[in-house]
């Protein structure tokens, strides 16, 4: 496992630029529904979110500018799913720190 210390600044500059764009309250509640390799279309996130298939669209975008979410396209649909498996233990370890006492 690589040591903070060890990342370039380019590379802490991304990470940080990537946990900014995770906390906001919408986009982390994305991310829960895409742990565990869900893929998930916008109509799909939007329903179980139960808001604007807009402001859905918008937190999409934003996580998928900064290289957290990727996309593919199926037909009519395109799919979201998280770039890096390894996020959902980011996600897990909001959802238990936020949990806690």
């Amino acid at each position: 496992m690589m040591n903070l210390l060890e990342l370039k600044p380019e590379q802490l500059d991304k990470a940080a630029n990537m946990l900014k764009a995770i906390a906001h309250p919408v986009r982390i509640a994305i991310l829960n529904l895409l742990e565990d390799g869900q893929k998930l279309t916008v109509t799909e996130i939007h329903e179980k979110l139960e808001i604007e298939q807009s402001t859905t669209s918008h937190h999409l975008g934003i996580l998928k500018d900064k290289d957290i979410l990727a996309s593919k396209r199926n037909g009519k649909n395109t799919y979201y799913f998280l770039k890096h498996d390894q996020l959902s233990k980011v996600v897990d370890c909001i959802s238990k720190c936020s949990c806690g006492d």
